[in-house]
C-alpha cells in the first residue's frame, strides 16, 4: 500500500513538472481546467494577449502570465459566461468549452497597471489571512494588475529598525497603530492608536506578506514595496505637535536632519532583509499637509530619491497625485523615468490637465502618470460610478507620459461593474457606448442567455431565457443611467451615503464628514431598478427550470447583485422617509410623525433582515476574521475592538466628534445596522416625540423654575425657541465597540423571499 501511495505521489508530481503560474490559478478556479486550456507565452516588444482554438482545447497566449490571465478572464466573460469578481472567484466550467470560432488578439500601450490604495490595507485588508490574499492575487492578475503596492507587514520592518535605533519594546508599542489603523500610521497621520501590536502580530504579518510577495512574482508582477520618507516617532523632536482629526502626527524628520541618510539606510536595509528589493517603491512624503515655507521641497525630493536609488539604481518612486501633493517644486526637480505619479481620481478630478477642481495646467509635465479609479472612500457600501466621467476622462486623454491605469479605491469588494470595466479600458482601444458594454456584463456576470452544446458550440436558449436577461439588462441599463453615472461637476466622494448609517439629526443628509454628497439621481430610478432585477432573478433563485440552465456560479452572482440592489433601493426610499418624518415634527404632527418613525424604523430593520442572507453583508464577516488573527483571548479582544471602532467612532472622543471622524467608514451590515444605528435613530425619535408631547403641557420650569432658578430672561426667552435635541452620541456608541457579543458570518433566511417582502413593503402591498 505504501509503495502504491509512493508510486502515486510520485505520478502527481510529474503531472506538475512544467506546471505554469496560469495552470495553478485555474486549478484554483476549477479543478481540472488547466486541462481545458493551453497557455503559450510568447515574447513581444508591447503587451497583448491572444484566444485562439486547438481541438477542444482553448488556446491563451500573451507576452507575460499576467496579459495571459487577462486573455482568460476575457475569455471566461464573454465565451464561457462565467464572472470572477471578489466575492466569488471559483466557478463550475463547463465539460467542454465553448469554442473561439475565429482568432481575437488584444493589445495595449500601457504595460503599467497598478493596484490599491494604503486605505485598502485597513478598510477591507486589515485581518486576511493567506486564503484570502490568494483570491486577491488571482483577481489582480486575471484584471491584469502587474505592479500591486504590497505593504503587509510594513510594521515588521520599522519594528526591527526602531530597536536597532535603541527604543524600547514599550515605545515601539506606542508608535506603531493597531490592525484597522496601520494604513494612516503609515501615512503619517497617526501613531499608536489601536496598538499595541503584541510579538504574534509582527510574525504572523511577516510571514504573510512573504507569501504575498512569492505569489506575486510567480505570476511576473512587480510588488510595490513602502519606501522611507522621514517618519519618526513623534518625541523624536521638540517641535510643536501637529493634528490630524484629532491624532497627534509622527515627527516628519527632514532631509537636512544629520541622522536622515543613517536612519533611511537602516530602513531599507531592514525592508530588504525581511522582503527582498523591489523595482517600485511608494512614497507620499507631505501627505495631506499644508505648504510649509520652511522645507525645500526640491531638495526633499532629491534626498528621498537618493536614499532610495541606493537600494536600487533601477527603481522608480511611485507618489500619489492627491490635493497638494506632489509638490511642483519636487516634479521640477526630479528626472524623467525616475517618478510615477498616480493620478488617484482621475474619474473625478484628474490632476494632469483634465477639467476639474483640481486641474494642473501642466500636469505633471515630463514625468510619467498613471490614470486611476478610485472610486469608493472608507469602503461605504453603496452602488456607485462614474461611468460616462471615466470613459470620457480616458478616451481624451492624449499624454505620451501616461502608461498605464490604476485602482487606487480605499476599500474593495464592491460595485465590481466599475473595476471590470476600468480593467478593459486599455484593451479596448476605440471609445465604447457603456450601454453595449453593460449588457456583455450582464451576460458575463449570470452566464445568459448563451448556453453550449454537447459540441463545445454556442447556442442560444430563446425560451424564458432571452426574457429574464431582457429583466436583467433593463435593471442594470437604468442603473448605467442614473446611479452609476454620477455627472461632471458632482465631487462627491463614493456612494451616496445610507441615512440610516448617519448621526440622527433634523437636517441628516450624508453620514460622514467629507463626502461631499450631492443628489444625482432619483430614488424612483433605484426602486424601479430593483424592481426589474427581482422580476428578473425570481425564476432564477426560485429552483424553477431556468435555474437549471444557468450555472450555479450565475445563480451565486444573481443573489448577491438582488442583496444590493434591493439594499440600495430601500436605503433610498428611507431617505424619502426620513424627510416626511422630520416634516411631520416641523409641522407639529404627532400622530403623523408616530407613524412615520416607525415606518422608518421597520425599514432600517428590514435592511438588517435583508443583509442577513448574504455572507458579505454581514458584521460576523468583518469581527470573525479580526478574531482569528489573535492567538489569545486578549490579542482577539484587541483586534475586536479594533475592527468595530474602525467602523463607528473610528477615534477616540474628539477625534470622532471634533475631528469629524466619526462615521466615515460606515457599514450598511447586517447586526451593525440592527444593534448600532437602530438604537442612535431609535432614541432619537423617542427624543423628539417626548419634546413635543412636552409642549403640549404647562412647562414652568421655563419661567424659571426648578433647574432653571437662575437664568437670565435672555436666557430663559432661548430656551423658550425651538430647540434641536441633545444627545451625546459617543456615549451611546463607545460601550458597542468595547463589547464582545458574537455576530455570526453565516447566511441566515432566504435572501429572493427578504426581497420580495421588502418590494411588497415598499410599493404598499
Amino acid at each position: 500500500m505504501r509503495k502504491l501511495l509512493i508510486t502515486i505521489a510520485l505520478f502527481i508530481a510529474c503531472l506538475h513538472v512544467g506546471a505554469t503560474p496560469i495552470d495553478d490559478l485555474l486549478e484554483r478556479i476549477d479543478k481540472g481546467a488547466s486541462r481545458k486550456f493551453k497557455v503559450e507565452l510568447k515574447s513581444a516588444d508591447h503587451d497583448f494577449f491572444e484566444l485562439d482554438q486547438q481541438g477542444q482545447r482553448v488556446v491563451v497566449r500573451g507576452n507575460s502570465w499576467v496579459n495571459i490571465a487577462v486573455g482568460i478572464n476575457w475569455y471566461l466573460k464573454y465565451y464561457a459566461g462565467i464572472h470572477l469578481t471578489w466575492n466569488h472567484m471559483t466557478a463550475q466550467l463547463p465539460k467542454i468549452l465553448p469554442r473561439v470560432e475565429k482568432r481575437e488578439r488584444h493589445d495595449t500601450p500601457l504595460t503599467l497597471r497598478y493596484a490599491y490604495n494604503y486605505c485598502t490595507f485597513s478598510y477591507s485588508m486589515a485581518f486576511w489571512d493567506w486564503e484570502r490574499w490568494q483570491q486577491e492575487i488571482d483577481w489582480l492578475a486575471l484584471h491584469g494588475v502587474n505592479m500591486p503596492l504590497a505593504i503587509v507587514g510594513e510594521e515588521c520592518v520599522w519594528r526591527e529598525m526602531l530597536l536597532k535605533l535603541g527604543y524600547s519594546e514599550e515605545q515601539i508599542g506606542r508608535f506603531i497603530a493597531g490592525p484597522a489603523f496601520l494604513a494612516w500610521w503609515e501615512m503619517n497621520n497617526l501613531e499608536g492608536w489601536g496598538g499595541p501590536l503584541p510579538r504574534s502580530w509582527y510574525d504572523r504579518q511577516a510571514r504573510l506578506q512573504r507569501q504575498i510577495l512569492k505569489r506575486m512574482k510567480e505570476l511576473g508582477m512587480h510588488p510595490v514595496l513602502p519606501g522611507y520618507c522621514g517618519m519618526m516617532p513623534s518625541d523624536y523632536t521638540n517641535d510643536k505637535k501637529v493634528l490630524w482629526n484629532g491624532f497627534t502626527r509622527p515627527s516628519n524628520v527632514p532631509t537636512t536632519d544629520p541622522r536622515f541618510d543613517e536612519i533611511s539606510k537602516l530602513y531599507y536595509d531592514e525592508l530588504t532583509r525581511l522582503y527582498g528589493k523591489a523595482d517600485y517603491y511608494s512614497m507620499d512624503p507631505f501627505h495631506e499637509s499644508s505648504d510649509d515655507a520652511s522645507i525645500d521641497y526640491a531638495e526633499a525630493g532629491r534626498k528621498l530619491m537618493t536614499a532610495m536609488k541606493r537600494v536600487n539604481p533601477r527603481a522608480t518612486w511611485v507618489i500619489q497625485g492627491w490635493t497638494e501633493n506632489p509638490r511642483p517644486e519636487m516634479i521640477d526637480a526630479l528626472k524623467p523615468g525616475d517618478l510615477l505619479i498616480l493620478d488617484l481620481f482621475s474619474e473625478c478630478r484628474p490632476m494632469y490637465g483634465a477639467p476639474s477642481i483640481w486641474r494642473r495646467k501642466d500636469g505633471y509635465k515630463q514625468h510619467q502618470w498613471l490614470f486611476c479609479l478610485l472610486q469608493n472612500f472608507g469602503a461605504n457600501v453603496g452602488l456607485h460610478g462614474r461611468m460616462d466621467q471615466l470613459l470620457d476622462n480616458f478616451y481624451n486623454v492624449n499624454q505620451p507620459t501616461m502608461k498605464g491605469i490604476g485602482f487606487t479605491m480605499e476599500g474593495t469588494e464592491n460595485n465590481p461593474v466599475m473595476f471590470e470595466l476600468m480593467s478593459e479600458l486599455p484593451w479596448r482601444p476605440q471609445k465604447f457606448e457603456k450601454e453595449q458594454w453593460v449588457k456583455g456584463y450582464v451576460k458575463a456576470r449570470y452566464g445568459l442567455p448563451t448556453t453550449t452544446d454537447e459540441k463545445g458550440k454556442n447556442a442560444d436558449n430563446t425560451s424564458h431565457l432571452s426574457l429574464l436577461t431582457s429583466h436583467l439588462e433593463d435593471a442594470w441599463l437604468l442603473l448605467a443611467r442614473t446611479i452609476y453615472n454620477c455627472p461632471a461637476g458632482n465631487n462627491q466622494q463614493g456612494p451616496h451615503e445610507s441615512i440610516f448609517c448617519g448621526r440622527p439629526s433634523q437636517n441628516n443628509f450624508q453620514a460622514s464628514s467629507w463626502s461631499k454628497m450631492k443628489n444625482y439621481y432619483t430614488p424612483a430610478s433605484t426602486l424601479e431598478a430593483a424592481r426589474l432585477f427581482l422580476e428578473g432573478v425570481t425564476p432564477i433563485l426560485a429552483n424553477s427550470d431556468d435555474s437549471k440552465a444557468i450555472s450555479p456560479t450565475g445563480c451565486e452572482r444573481a443573489a448577491f447583485d438582488l442583496v444590493d440592489i434591493t439594499r440600495q433601493a430601500l436605503a433610498d426610499q428611507a431617505r424619502v422617509q426620513y424627510q416626511h418624518t422630520i416634516a411631520d415634527y416641523k409641522a407639529f404632527d404627532i400622530d403623523a410623525f408616530r407613524r412615520d418613525s416607525q415606518r422608518f424604523l421597520e425599514m432600517l430593520l428590514l435592511q438588517d433582515e435583508l443583509l442577513g442572507t448574504c455572507r458579505e453583508f454581514r458584521l460576523g464577516h468583518w469581527l470573525e476574521a479580526a478574531k482569528r488573527c489573535g492567538t489569545t483571548t486578549e490579542e482577539q479582544q484587541l483586534y475586536e475592538w479594533n475592527a468595530r471602532v474602525q467602523i463607528t467612532t473610528w477615534g477616540n472622543r474628539y477625534c470622532a466628534d471634533t475631528g469629524g471622524l466619526r462615521d466615515y467608514a460606515h457599514k450598511e451590515w447586517q447586526g451593525l445596522l440592527k444593534d448600532f444605528y437602530y438604537p442612535r435613530w431609535k432614541t432619537y425619535f423617542d427624543a423628539l416625540l417626548a419634546q413635543m408631547e412636552a409642549q403640549l403641557h404647562p412647562q414652568p420650569e421655563l419661567l424659571g423654575g426648578g433647574p432653571n432658578a437662575n437664568k437670565t430672561a435672555a436666557e430663559l426667552f432661548a430656551m423658550a425657541l425651538p430647540q434641536e435635541v441633545v444627545i451625546d452620541w459617543y456615549a451611546m456608541e463607545e460601550p458597542w465597540t468595547k463589547a464582545h457579543n458574537i455576530y455570526s458570518a453565516e447566511p441566515e433566511g432566504n435572501t429572493l423571499q427578504v426581497a420580495q417582502k421588502i418590494m411588497k413593503f415598499l410599493y404598499g402591498k
